[in-house]
């Protein structure tokens, strides 16, 4: 067998009719070459995705504003290899209307939380509620937002394990956002002191080593009470703001408070209060053996 009749052949072969689509007919070459357009039609918005994503990072733009153009593209990139392959199989699209009509049908009532989920993932790009990098708490979780994707969010947990938390259910749900509206966070340490200290003293000393503290903010100004009569202590508070991303941030801060209260307590000798109680014995009391 020639070249020629290999080729010839082939041809043929191609052209067979597989099936017909409002009097349009399908030929295995038409199918064939739609893997092709796919794939093109991906390394190319790969690309295209790729080099406008580098040019907003270069000139800083926002993670989230980058992030949903992003999917915005994809969206579009996918709409028109849709419409090439259509086209290129000479198949009208109003060919698909009722079958598109009855599959979206089927496909609600069998997908809900799917389109949920994926109608709530475009309301958290577009509208920003939530957005990369925030601090969220959520029931008993507390982390960082590192992905925004169409059908979940991905947070990093303080402890370092991540969790995909379904679009729906940050919308639908209370969520604490630390970082929604800016950074600052306020936070307090309480201590107490033996009965008899210097209570002005001692409201000082928390002052200053408050104040001391790079991450305490000096507006608005740290403010220290004399918070009760304890059992066992006189109770002081200090409230203060830092300005923190994460809750580490918060526990470093009240960590170097104490530290540096230690520190003053000792130098001016100010005990720290502890437990105790006092104990009184009846001597009077006999014991009289039978």
């Amino acid at each position: 067998m020639t070249i020629e009749q290999t080729i010839e052949q082939a041809k043929v072969i191609l052209s067979h009719i597989v099936i017909t689509i409002s009097e349009q007919p399908i030929t295995i070459g038409d199918i064939l070459f739609i893997p092709i357009i796919i794939f093109m039609g991906i390394l190319l918005t790969k690309w295209l995705i790729k080099l406008i994503s580098s040019r907003l990072t270069t000139k800083k733009t926002d993670p989230n504003i980058i992030h949903l153009v992003e999917r915005i593209l994809y969206v579009i990139a996918i709409t028109i290899i849709m419409i090439s392959i259509l086209d290129f199989m000479n198949v009208p699209i109003a060919a698909f209307a009722f079958l598109s009509g009855a599959i979206a049908i089927g496909f609600g009532f069998g997908a809900q939380n799917i389109i949920n989920n994926f109608i709530s993932g475009w309301i958290l790009m577009w509208e920003r509620p939530i957005r990369i990098g925030d601090f969220l708490e959520i029931e008993d979780s507390k982390g960082l937002v590192e992905e925004i994707n169409t059908r979940s969010t991905r947070i990093k947990r303080v402890d370092g394990v991540h969790l995909l938390i379904p679009n729906s259910k940050l919308l639908e749900n209370t969520v604490v956002n630390w970082t929604l509206v800016d950074q600052f966070v306020r936070c307090s340490v309480k201590v107490g002191v033996a009965y008899g200290s210097p209570a002005k003293k001692v409201a000082g000393l928390i002052m200053q080593a408050t104040t001391e503290q790079a991450e305490a903010l000096a507006e608005p100004k740290p403010l220290v009470t004399f918070d009760d009569f304890g059992d066992n202590a006189l109770m002081f508070e200090v409230t203060f703001w830092v300005n923190s991303r994460v809750e580490s941030g918060l526990r470093i801060a009240k960590s170097n408070v104490r530290f540096r209260l230690e520190e003053l307590f000792e130098q001016e000798n100010i005990v720290v209060a502890y437990p105790q109680r006092d104990i009184h014995l009846d001597g009077s009391l006999k014991i009289i053996n039978s």
